[in-house]
């Protein structure tokens, strides 16, 4: 009996430590509250089987028009983790971020050094909040999300990995398909009712001829309106582009006796369910319609998408170089656009590296001095594969040393680590003194890049060779001035 005894107890001992693991469990599940659904989809993605983040704006609603009730402040105000647009776009949120306790931490998107952030086209003292609609910024966006919730959450972080990895290769065939496969995009010019499409037409070659207002909250000016009414019955556009959700007070005198093709956009997604999936079936949506309403047929499209899959870069049948996004040593966002127009001679290296770095970066600055003095046809860049030591202060007043034409760029490790693989660069660092790991090295390719003004890979020239030489072996390559 005793025995029998001591096992019932034992039991519900068990029972008891296992309840009290469950709900210690519970209790430390991360609170995160997110405000838009295409950043909320992303976020979904990272944190399955860990938790479900809150959403605030929620379906069939758009952010301009947009409060928060009393019972989502409360939660915001109860969260680990708080994350939003800014200003520009979540005006009503403002106040509430503001009076936010000190332990909710907060994570304003539009100031992210990691991102790609446009300025506004109306105002210069605005950001351009669409930031999504260019999938190079969830590229980014989901390494920065990654490492906030394993810094938050480090015991979890094996799953916040994983899931990193699997939304990272969905969002990355998107970026693939719609750089090298969506052509249609460039079928005609578009008039935009609402300014929402600016990072969509940097990144996929978008012809955005006209913008009527930069969004709800900004009635369309009369001149504006007569404007471009009258390109439009001059048929100056091929499509007209509306966005769901959004009033447009202006839209029937606008159309008035025009016949144009018309697009209903979903930038923020209002119309489709909340959850991991729909940051993909956004960007899907927008451009399908996009091409359809400059009059892609559905055969083009159906016999483009597989081939986009697989598609290269065009000319770049070595495999090297691809799409990016860095800074300049003055805090300049570069992206692989920014530096085509001319030829571009790249070397990787960093500013603590004791000699060889220094010595290719003179033997290359010296060369261009005789070849191209003005960098009117080549332009040098030292792209650090060290960007936890070179700062942007750091990387300012190093290339500053080797001649006024020099950018320096850096990139957040995430995509510093991207653009070494895209180079077929190869790094390793080196901790010679265990005592000082502070004091590593880096062991990295020593070559030089030349690159077409188109992006296209040329050729590369080893290390150890002289100015001289260099300068002949540009001569070969570089087309003469026109």
């Amino acid at each position: 009996m005793r025995k029998s005894f001591s096992g019932f107890m034992l039991f519900v001992l068990l029972v008891l430590l296992a309840a009290s693991s469950w709900a210690h469990a519970e209790e430390d599940e991360l609170h995160v509250v997110v405000s838009i659904k295409p950043v909320h989809s992303l976020l979904t993605s990272l944190m399955k089987g860990v938790g479900t983040p809150e959403l605030l704006v929620g379906k069939g609603k758009i952010p301009y028009d947009w409060k928060p009730t009393e019972e989502q402040k409360a939660h915001m105000r109860s969260a680990d983790l708080v994350i939003w647009d800014g200003p520009e776009l979540e005006k009503n949120l403002v106040p509430v971020i503001e009076s936010l306790p000190k332990n909710v931490r907060v994570l304003t998107l539009l100031d992210s050094l990691d991102l790609k952030i446009l300025p506004s086209r109306w105002d210069d003292t605005k950001r351009d909040p669409y930031f999504w609609l260019d999938s190079r910024n969830a590229l980014m966006l989901i390494d920065t999300l990654t490492k906030l919730l394993m810094d938050m959450d480090y015991s979890r972080a094996h799953v916040y990995k994983r899931n990193r990895d699997a939304l990272f290769a969905k969002v990355a065939e998107v970026d693939r398909r719609l750089e090298y496969g969506y052509r249609g995009l460039k079928g005609g010019v578009v008039l935009a009712y609402y300014d929402t499409q600016q990072y969509f037409e940097q990144a996929y070659a978008l012809k955005l001829g006209g913008v009527l207002s930069p969004s709800p909250d900004v009635p369309v000016s009369a001149a504006k309106l007569l404007k471009e009414r009258h390109k439009l019955q001059e048929g100056w556009y091929a499509c007209l582009l509306t966005e769901a959700g959004m009033k447009m007070p202006a839209l029937d005198l606008l159309l008035s006796g025009v016949d144009i093709n018309r697009a209903e956009l979903d930038s923020f997604g209002s119309t489709l369910e909340p959850g991991e999936g729909l940051y993909l079936q956004l960007m899907d949506h927008n451009t399908d319609l996009i091409k359809a309403c400059v009059q892609k047929t559905a055969k083009n499209l159906e016999t483009e998408a597989p081939v986009a899959a697989e598609a290269t870069p065009p000319g770049n049948t070595h495999g090297v170089g691809g799409r990016f996004l860095l800074t300049d040593q003055n805090g300049r966002i570069v992206t692989d656009d920014d530096m085509k127009g001319k030829y571009q001679l790249i070397y990787f290296g960093y500013t603590y590296c004791p000699d060889v770095c220094p010595t290719s970066l003179n033997v290359m600055m010296t060369a261009l001095k005789k070849f191209d003095p003005e960098a009117k046809r080549i332009q040098p860049y030292f792209i650090t594969v060290d960007p936890q030591r070179d700062t942007q202060e750091v990387m300012k007043d190093y290339v500053e040393y080797f001649g006024k034409n020099l950018i320096g760029l850096r990139g957040s490790q995430a995509m510093t680590d991207r653009v070494i693989k895209e180079f077929n660069v190869v790094v390793e660092k080196v901790v010679d003194d265990p005592k000082h790991p502070e004091k590593y090295l880096m062991d990295h390719t020593a070559s030089l890049y030349l690159m077409a003004p188109d992006g296209r890979y040329i050729t590369k020239f080893a290390h150890g060779i002289g100015p001289s030489q260099l300068v002949e072996k540009l001569q070969e390559y570089v087309s003469p001035n026109p």
